[in-house]
């Protein structure tokens, strides 16, 4: 896909890049954000067992684990 310099285009084509923009937005469906809210919560709380934010690292499998400290005498 072709790189579009929108500051060298006319107000026209603009407006025609705007409204097929608007044309493709308007067949989209929509949800209640109620309705979304929930089916995220959904995906989250049934993945939480394996999600590393919320249960951490194990110390043995953790790449940035200092190796040893430096000891300045």
């Amino acid at each position: 896909m072709p790189v579009i310099n929108v500051d060298d285009l006319t107000d026209k084509d603009k407006a025609q890049m705007e409204v097929t923009q608007l044309k493709i937005e308007v067949k989209l469906e929509r949800w209640l954000t109620s309705k979304c809210c929930e089916e995220i919560k959904n995906y989250i709380q049934a993945g939480e067992e394996e999600d590393i934010l919320v249960k951490g690292i194990p110390e043995d499998k953790n790449p940035f684990k200092e190796k040893g400290g430096c000891v300045v005498c």
